[in-house]
């Protein structure tokens, strides 16, 4: 192959594979997708693009460029997509392979099918891709029996922690209400305990006047008593005695 045939072809492999990529990202709204990887490794330039953020039953998006930098034949290529359930459990969400091509200066897309958040997975979800070949420089081949890129990709949210988050915080300003209102109601206690004590104090205080009045009241009258028993006894004998003069 001629130098003009190998401009040609890799002129019109470049052509569609911007095509090609102009398309992917008309079908996603602007601003989703972002770049996770990007890097050269053993004679090819590995770019990974997803779907920068989402939720468990969204539906996420991934697509990967590999260009030759040089001659390279590609034995085994696989991606992996993983996830965890409740940030622990590993789950694989998808996986795409390919084997036994070259990439002479030219490039070779990978988009992934938009597949599914299972629920309750979220955090990070990465991306592993395992990578076998051989890269010609000059007269030297080097030879990648496995190569392993591993590498974060789309976030997804953590609906179900931050439904917990809503439900403490509703249930704690409950609290404060309630622990304001029982403020309140202590209060309110407190002042009529004290009120119940003012009065008690002003009743005893009645009482004990009321008293002290009943018995002055009753000295008094032991007093008339008394007096009226010795006056009536004395006009009696007052009458008696002269009543004995006239006889």
């Amino acid at each position: 192959m001629n130098t003009q045939t190998c401009v040609i072809t890799f002129l019109v492999v470049t052509i569609l594979t911007l095509g090609f990529l102009a398309s992917v990202k008309a079908q996603e709204p602007q601003g989703s997708m972002q770049s996770f990887y990007d890097s050269t490794v053993f004679g090819i330039r590995i770019q990974a693009n997803a779907t920068a953020e989402a939720q468990p039953g969204d539906n996420i998006t991934v697509t990967v460029m590999l260009t030759g930098e040089t001659q390279v034949d590609v034995a085994n290529f696989n991606l992996s997509i993983f996830g965890f359930l409740n940030d622990t459990d590993e789950v694989l969400m998808a996986n795409i392979s390919d084997s036994g091509f070259s990439l002479n200066n030219t490039s070779r897309l990978y988009g992934l099918p938009p597949f599914l958040v299972p629920q309750w997975v979220s955090g990070r979800i990465y991306g592993e891709i395992t990578l076998a070949n051989s890269a010609e420089y000059g007269p030297v081949t080097v030879n990648n029996d496995g190569l392993v890129c591993y590498f974060p990709m789309t976030n997804v949210e953590n609906v179900y922690f931050e439904g917990l988050e809503g439900m403490v915080s509703n249930l704690t300003q409950e609290y404060q209400n309630l622990n304001q209102n029982y403020t309140q109601l202590e209060q309110k206690y407190q002042n009529l305990d004290q009120n119940y004590t003012d009065l008690e104090q002003k009743l005893n205080a009645t009482v004990q006047g009321n008293a002290n009045d009943l018995d002055n009241t009753r000295t008094v009258a032991a007093v008339l008593g008394v007096t009226t028993v010795v006056f009536v006894a004395t006009t009696m004998y007052l009458i008696l005695r002269r009543s004995k003069q006239y006889l």
